[in-house]
């Protein structure tokens, strides 16, 4: 057996000792006050995900996890922090899907790349969009919504939440698919779009269950159609779009964590276990029930893949819209 030479026994020495550091860091993470970063206002629908998580992290990991609600540029600002942060786990981004999949496609001057300058770690929530109408529209199923659309010849609108929203996209891709003419109007968040449809200032909108439920249940505004692959269990008398023939409407409301690019893969393993063991507990799947999510816990590897995914369907959306905001 030939032996190692003295060059020879400090590499493996070294080799082994980075293994062991590896290995070392990612046990004790986290190693300090976590932040958590949050792309958008306080109140928000990302805020539902990412205020719980950062409690129970904190009462479970024994050090603390604080919320940073860094919001502008459609969530660019926020997550464009997150990517030039330390990959060391100790900055984390709990963010919904525009600044990831969408932005990208949207913005000309993006400062960051979502797909290689971030990590994806777990998703979070996953909640379809509602198609809902004032009820002075004259149409109470989507038949009768796509006639009353294009007797309208180009004069129909429709509003979301803001440009690059998966509700504004969502939008455009009804409009395409089905061939239709409809204007968009932005606002800045959906309660003013809300308000709006509530005021017939707006006929229609997509938007989340967890904004538009209340609503719903008042009977203020009239539900058309969902857009997850199946019912909500929120409104199980609402038909999906891929009942009613249109399967490729499919889309969702989703919010994950990610993380630095380049954080060793152990600590986003370990982030990844403890954020399903959480989402795994009697406190979120009140939450999930709430909101209408499906239990959407996975590994980095499947998340990521879902991410790539959805960067293209988005891409393809916005470029045959033509939608931009800069």
């Amino acid at each position: 057996m030939q032996l190692l030479s003295g060059k020879g026994k400090s590499l493996l020495c070294a080799f082994a000792a980075s293994v062991v550091s590896v290995s070392a860091f990612a046990q004790a993470w986290p190693t300090g006050t976590v932040t958590v970063v949050v792309p958008w206002p306080p109140g928000g629908p990302s805020d539902i995900a990412a205020r719980p998580f950062a409690k129970s992290l904190t009462g479970s990991l024994g050090q603390t996890f604080v919320i940073d609600n860094r919001a502008g540029g459609g969530g660019n600002i926020g997550s464009a922090a997150v990517a030039r942060a330390k990959p060391d786990g100790q900055t984390l981004l709990v963010t919904s899907s525009a600044p990831i999949v969408i932005n990208p496609s949207l913005y000309k001057n993006m400062t960051f790349d979502p797909l290689k300058d971030l990590a994806p770690i777990s998703n979070l929530l996953r909640v379809p969009l509602v198609l809902v109408a004032n009820p002075s529209v004259p149409a109470k199923n989507l038949k009768e919504l796509i006639a009353h659309i294009q007797s309208k010849q180009g004069k129909f609108s429709f509003g979301s939440s803001g440009s690059g929203t998966p509700q504004h996209l969502t939008g455009e891709l009804f409009n395409s698919v089905l061939k239709l003419d409809m204007v968009h109007v932005p606002y800045k968040g959906s309660a003013p779009a809300i308000a709006d449809l509530l005021g017939g200032h707006i006929p229609i909108m997509f938007d989340s269950t967890i904004a538009i439920m209340p609503h719903i249940k008042s009977g203020k505004v009239v539900p058309i159609a969902v857009t997850g692959a199946k019912r909500s269990p929120l409104l199980p008398d609402v038909p999906t779009f891929a009942e009613l023939g249109q399967p490729t409407l499919e889309s969702y409301a989703w919010y994950g964590l990610f993380a630095p690019a380049k954080t060793p893969k152990d600590v986003i393993a370990k982030i990844n276990a403890e954020t399903v063991k959480f989402m795994k507990s009697p406190e979120f799947e009140k939450i999930r029930a709430e909101t209408g999510s499906e239990f959407v816990g996975d590994t980095p590897e499947n998340f990521g893949k879902f991410v790539q995914v959805e960067s293209i369907k988005w891409g393809k959306v916005v470029k045959s819209s033509g939608a931009t905001v800069d």
